[in-house]
């Protein structure tokens, strides 16, 4: 296939309610729309995730846009490309920015399965009809407050819930939940706020018989997690450490955790999401798809990826209307008892909702 024209589309969509971690509170989610056409009239969808300001990864939404117009879709425009998984040789002298890359990778993924015609899950190797939806809930005021906002999730048929925790806002928190939920799969979510001196806190929280503890040291560490993990009996997921599959490949040697947050956007799209839930079944280790406040069309690749045999246990994937009012694709994503099926029509199995779009794009552009 070869992509003839690119469009993109700079969106800040409102949230629900606003969504605070130990970063700081959200109240929209900015991201960039991706379209890309080939030569035959067909379209792709993808979605850079990158947040506003670089909290996250040291990408950011304006960085992204950048990168993508200037120099990442025209090298792309009129190359001819057997398969997506060909992308990696054509940016491999672009360090870093996977999320940018990722919404070219996941666009490229779609159309590639349009023009099969094939459903996405099936085109990158997927086998599950359904998929397990989990929710990810935000530091709450109170551990009441918390306890509350769980009880309305779990009565909605969830049955994995995560909460976001920073020091001070840990233990009394997940107690409360675990107390009230004794059968929930809980886990926690430090979002790299907790030091290594601070073991003797994460050590309190083994007795809540947690699913597991996501990041809770540096973004950019593996040896301390490492040390982390051998003071632990609750298993460590690593999050924004895994930037890909050298990443995971050391993390599986130094023993940094037990489980992988594969976010399909962190690691450079479906293609690299591929590579490292291969690795982490070939060495027994559980992975899960996470997500990043995206909009449908980063969440239907969440879907195809979460098809994927690797990937064992429920996964940051819930109901379009969990954080928007309204979604840029149609139909929504929804969830029941659960679990959300995974599309069968060709590509992402999702069309755009061209009027949401356009009333909260602030900038585009075609290349």
């Amino acid at each position: 296939m070869k992509i003839s024209t690119a469009e993109m589309y700079k969106i800040s969509l409102p949230l629900r309610s606003p969504f605070k971690t130990s970063f700081g509170q959200m109240t929209s989610k900015d991201f960039i729309l991706l379209v890309l056409h080939d030569q035959n009239g067909n379209c792709g969808y993808g979605e850079c995730s990158a947040f506003a300001t670089p909290f996250y990864t040291e990408e950011f939404r304006d960085s992204a846009y950048l990168l993508l117009k200037d120099t990442l879709l025209p090298a792309l425009l009129n190359q001819e490309l057997a398969a997506p998984d060909q992308l990696a040789g054509l940016f491999n002298k672009i360090r870093g920015n996977h999320m940018a890359k990722a919404a070219i990778d996941n666009a490229c993924w779609d159309l590639f399965a349009k023009r099969q015609h094939q459903a996405l899950a099936k085109a990158i190797g997927g086998v599950k009809r359904q998929v397990t939806a989990g929710v990810s809930i935000g530091i709450q005021p109170s551990p009441g407050a918390l306890v509350a906002a769980v009880s309305t999730y779990v009565a909605a048929g969830y049955q994995r819930v995560k909460v976001k925790i920073k020091p001070g806002a840990d233990y009394a928190y997940l107690k409360a939940v675990r107390d009230q939920f004794p059968r929930l799969e809980l886990m926690a979510d430090a979002n790299s706020a907790y030091t290594l001196s601070d073991a003797a806190t994460l050590q309190r929280l083994d007795a809540l018989k947690l699913l597991m503890i996501e990041q809770p040291l540096a973004a950019d560490d593996l040896v301390q997690h490492a040390k982390l993990q051998r003071e632990l009996r609750t298993p460590l997921c690593l999050d924004e450490s895994i930037t890909g599959l050298a990443a995971a490949q050391a993390m599986i040697q130094l023993g940094s955790g037990r489980i992988i947050n594969i976010k399909v956007s962190r690691v450079g799209g479906l293609s690299a999401a591929k590579q490292i839930q291969a690795l982490a079944r070939a060495n027994q280790l559980d992975c899960w798809c996470g997500g990043m406040l995206g909009s449908g069309v980063a969440r239907a690749a969440d879907i195809a990826a979460a098809s994927l045999p690797g990937f064992t246990l429920p996964n940051d994937i819930s109901s379009s209307q969990r954080y928007f009012e309204k979604d840029i694709i149609t139909p929504e994503i929804t969830q029941e008892n659960g679990k959300i099926m995974v599309p069968t029509a060709a590509g992402i199995g999702y069309d755009l909702n061209w009027a949401v779009i356009h009333q909260y794009a602030t900038e585009t552009a075609t290349i």
